[in-house]
């Protein structure tokens, strides 16, 4: 609008031309007819200064700036939303709001809220991207823009920053905002909460020198702190915290060579019935191999009883020979702290060790059945497999740079796995606990 006032004598020009509904010093205001005569003209390829000379306007008097004005207006209008678009509608057809007069001191405020915004927008800006290189994301999470921007707000040297305008920057709602800030106190207890349970959990977590999952650590917990945790809270936990499990690694078995002729295969007399509820009946036994050092090899025989999942006999050798699986039967016969079941027989798979002459010879000195695996079958004794699966887990033995560091690191292994793991399969009990329990029955 332009800023050109009238003289009296200008307005009283003015008010006889019959276009004019109200004029006054400052405003002008056209009647509905002329506003639709001038778009009908317009239309016709009239230029706005013409449609005011022929409707009898000095244009001298209104100044080409205040035509301008109205035909952009009026033109706007009516393209939105037709000739009704054209009525005035202002109150009391006083023509158009008078703006207050902006004094120096004004402007100079408004300038000064806007460099305030400026700083503020650059200084939120500049935290997100720190924050962001810090926890490597590409993006915050809400609650981290969150605390960012209360931070601004209770600096109490820019404690003029808008909560609408910090939110806008940062792309957040400003109802979560302050959602945030009437749940804070419940979520700082509860991160004080977890805080405790990460620690307790780190406690069984490094156990013995081994890392665990959440089931062992679960069990633990209740068997040797006494604490009880869900299982979902504890796995939130360790996500939350970065505790990461151990995870099975893919490591094909390597069978050794079949037995030459004379050797004999004898019937699966198990049929992976390996659960049977009898502490020392079912016998379960195999070998692997445990590389350390530089390109070195050593092999780990061991027995495990199929009901309990204790290692109840084992043997660590740095070659293949028949002997180790020999050694194993003898370590378990020598055994004093547990007996032998009616019935009791060992299971293994084909291998030339256990179709051996020699090695069927001494189980049956000892009264012990044998049975075997179906060839090439690994899931036919399974629970062995498993065995070693967890020990190369949580066994740092690839480290050790001679035998005597294998066999001290597999004599605590095996120490803490019969009598300090808990099984999730065995009601939560070590397989020491679990074995004297069958016993007790």
């Amino acid at each position: 609008m332009s800023k050109k006032t009238f003289s009296d004598e200008e307005v009283r020009s003015l008010s006889n031309n019959k276009y004019v509904k109200k004029v006054s010093n400052k405003s002008i205001t056209y009647t509905n007819e002329f506003k639709i005569h001038f778009i009908a003209e317009y239309n016709n390829g009239k230029s706005p200064r013409t449609i005011f000379e022929e409707a009898g306007f000095n244009i001298d008097v209104i100044g080409l700036r205040r035509i301008d004005c109205s035909s952009s207006r009026w033109r706007k209008a009516y393209n939105e939303n037709g000739v009704l678009g054209l009525d005035d509608t202002r109150r009391n057809n006083s023509g158009r709001p008078r703006e207050r007069e902006v004094t120096k001191d004004d402007i100079i405020a408004k300038q000064n809220a806007e460099i305030e915004y400026l700083k503020a927008e650059v200084e939120l800006l500049k935290k997100l991207e720190l924050q962001e290189r810090q926890v490597k994301k590409g993006k915050l999470v809400a609650a981290e823009v969150f605390s960012l921007i209360e931070g601004l707000i209770n600096d109490s040297t820019k404690n003029h920053f808008s909560v609408s305008h910090l939110c806008a920057i940062a792309d957040v709602s400003r109802s979560g905002y302050y959602r945030y800030l009437k749940n804070k106190p419940l979520q700082i207890e509860r991160n004080n909460s977890d805080l405790v349970a990460r620690d307790n959990i780190l406690k069984v977590f490094n156990y013995r020198g081994y890392k665990k999952g959440s089931r062992s650590v679960k069990m633990i917990l209740e068997d040797s702190f006494g604490i009880t945790y869900n299982r979902k809270r504890i796995q939130r936990i360790m996500r939350k915290y970065n505790i990461v499990c151990p995870i099975r690694k893919a490591n094909p078995y390597k069978r050794m060579a079949k037995a030459t002729k004379e050797h004999r295969v004898v019937p699966n007399l198990l049929n992976r019935n390996f659960k049977q509820e009898v502490a020392g009946k079912v016998l379960l036994t195999d070998i692997t191999y445990l590389p350390y050092g530089n390109n070195q090899m050593a092999y780990l025989s061991t027995i495990k009883d199929g009901s309990t999942n204790e290692i109840l006999s084992y043997n660590i050798s740095d070659n293949l020979e028949l002997d180790i699986a020999m050694t194993t039967i003898r370590n378990l016969i020598s055994n004093r702290d547990f007996k032998l079941a009616n019935g009791a027989f060992i299971h293994s798979d084909q291998g030339a060790h256990y179709t051996s002459p020699k090695y069927q010879k001494l189980l049956k000195e000892n009264n012990l059945g044998q049975s075997m695996s179906r060839r090439g079958n690994c899931w036919d004794n399974a629970p062995q497999e498993s065995f070693f699966g967890h020990l190369k887990d949580e066994v740092n033995y690839k480290s050790c740079t001679t035998l005597e560091e294998i066999k001290n690191s597999i004599d605590d292994y095996i120490d803490y796995y019969n009598n300090y793991r808990c099984q999730w399969n065995l009601k939560k009990l070590t397989p020491v606990k679990y074995r004297n329990q069958l016993l007790a029955v």
